[in-house]
Order: structure tokens, then C-alpha cells, then sequence
């Protein structure tokens, strides 16, 4: 959990989010239990107001550049502004099984 934690805090530090959840999706991939190698982050920050997608994924990939070089292997992104999050109702896009490695039963 202690690579959660600090994609957390980053990000809270970083984007002051209206709403924010990291989840560890490592589980539906073939890594050893306990692994913490693949996150979804759904961050809803005003910080993202007037920046495109491209734009948005950049800014949390420069923010988590220590973790992207240090473990984790896989960082699926849902950017919004608190406008485009209330449009969507807090829905939340699923993840795509694994492709790769073998891992059955996702």
C-alpha cells in the first residue's frame, strides 16, 4: 500500500481534487500477490479547467515520474474538471481485461 499512498498524496498535494480514488488494479494482471504495479487514478481537479486530455495525462505523469520509474508498469488515467465529472454523474469508465501474460479468472 505504500505505493497507493504516495500516488494519493501526490496527487491530493498536486491537484487539490475534488474527488479523487487510486485504485490498485495489479490483481487482474499476472503479478505476484501483493503486488502494486498497475493503478487506475480518477482525478477530478479545477486545475484541469482549459486543458485538453493529452494535456491533463502529461501533468500526472510528470507529477508521478518517481513511481512510473520505480514499479509501477501500467497507469490508466479518467482526468476531469468538476463540471465534466458532474455531466457524468461519477460514473466511472471500467478497465479492459489483461492482454497479456496468461492470467486467468480476471
Amino acid at each position: 500500500m505504500i505505493m497507493q499512498r504516495n500516488i494519493e498524496a501526490k496527487l491530493r498535494a498536486a491537484l487539490d481534487p475534488a474527488h479523487l480514488q487510486v485504485i490498485n488494479e495489479s490483481h487482474r494482471h499476472s503479478v505476484p500477490p501483493g503486488s502494486e504495479s498497475h493503478f487506475k487514478v480518477i482525478v477530478v481537479s479545477k486545475h484541469f479547467e482549459g486543458q485538453g486530455l493529452l494535456g491533463r495525462h502529461q501533468a500526472v505523469n510528470v507529477l508521478l515520474g518517481d513511481e512510473l520509474q520505480n514499479g509501477v508498469h501500467a497507469l490508466s488515467m479518467q482526468t476531469h474538471t468538476p463540471e465534466e465529472w458532474a455531466r457524468r454523474d461519477g460514473r466511472v469508465l471500467p478497465s479492459p481485461d489483461c492482454m497479456g501474460g496468461g492470467k486467468t479468472g480476471n
